[in-house]
Order: structure tokens, then sequence, then C-alpha cells
């Protein structure tokens, strides 16, 4: 479905070449679709008309997602996310690839790696960042285990383009982890000294 004429010829635009860069000649590698949509995401982020004030609405419970477009196909969904100051992920992985975008504010990113030890799972964090405003980021599965949350005092608003129709679905989020994490403390702190560079 297109985006209704309330939302800004922004968004519109948005979709548009989004929809271009999936029907580019190109291997279909997960990869190369997400570079491509990571650049016209990118093209987008610095604009204060891309989002109405509705879409940048955040609920005092949890992050709030609004869904901006589903294309009729279903090859791929734009949401925006909206955080308060504090607001998190469960940790968790998809069902497809995603591009991430951050429109306002700041997102903290902690990727995980399950292991299993004496048959014990747990999950160890293998990289923190922390994406500021223009950042965009490429995830895919399988190995995309992350919890995101809020990185400053006020809103953050981050844009996502799954390669899934999320209202079929319901959801991008394949599975939730209810794993204990067991912090190794000379991988974390490296991880952390980079994301503050």
């Amino acid at each position: 479905m297109l985006a209704p004429s309330s939302r800004g010829m922004r968004l519109n635009g948005l979709v548009s070449e989004i929809r271009d860069a999936l029907h580019a000649p190109a291997p279909g590698r997960p990869e190369q679709t997400g570079r491509r949509v990571a650049d016209v995401v990118a093209g987008h982020l610095h604009h204060d008309d891309l989002l109405t004030d509705d879409q940048l609405t955040a609920d005092p419970a949890r992050y709030k997602q609004h869904v901006l477009h589903i294309e009729p196909d279903g090859t791929f969904s734009v949401v925006a996310l909206v955080w308060l100051p504090g607001q998190r992920t469960p940790i968790h992985d998809h069902v497809s690839w995603c591009v991430i975008g951050t429109y306002r504010g700041a997102e903290e990113e902690i990727r995980y790696r399950r292991v299993e030890e004496d048959g014990s799972p747990h999950l160890v964090p293998v990289d923190i960042t922390v994406n500021h405003v223009g950042t965009v980021a490429f995830l895919a599965p399988p190995g995309d285990i992350h919890e995101v949350r809020s990185a400053t005092d006020g809103l953050t608003v981050s844009l996502h383009v799954y390669g899934a129709d999320i209202g079929a679905l319901g959801t991008s989020i394949r599975r939730r982890y209810d794993l204990p994490v067991r912090s190794p403390r000379a991988a974390l702190g490296r991880a952390q000294r980079s994301a503050r560079r």
C-alpha cells in the first residue's frame, strides 16, 4: 500500500527509491541488497519533512512502532521506531534482512553470539555501537542477535526497512532470547571503546 497523502512527499520518494533499489539488476545476495537500500535511506535521514508529527509520537510504556509502508507484493516494509529515554527492545533476531537509519537522537545496539558450553546455552556480547543521526546499519540473519535501546535523554527515532511483509507477520522479530548473558570483560571493553570513537 502506498503511504497516504497526509504523509510527506519525501516519504513517498523514499519508498519509490527503495523499490527501485530492490529491483535494480544485481546478484541477490543480502549484503548487496542491504548496501543499495542503505544508500537510499542515508539520503533521507537529514530531512525534517520525512515524518509527520503523528509518526514521531512516543509511548510512555515502551518503544513505539509506526508502520509507514508495506509494499503490495510483500517484498519490503518501512517502519519508524520511536524511543523515549531508557526504552529498549528485548534481545532478538529477525525474519529478514534489515536496514536501520537513525533519524533523531541516538540508539545503542548490542550484538550477541549464542554460545553453548557444557550443555548450557547463553549469550555473549560481541559488539556495542552507538548510532547517531545519519548513521545507517545493515543486518541479516543468521547471526543478527541484538538488542537496541535509546542512548539519549530526549526522543530517538529510527527508520527500519525490512525485507518482509510486516503487516502479514505482525513483527520483524523471529525469536526473542531469554538466555543468560555472560560478558567477557575484555571483549566488551574493546567494543565499548570503539563505539565511543
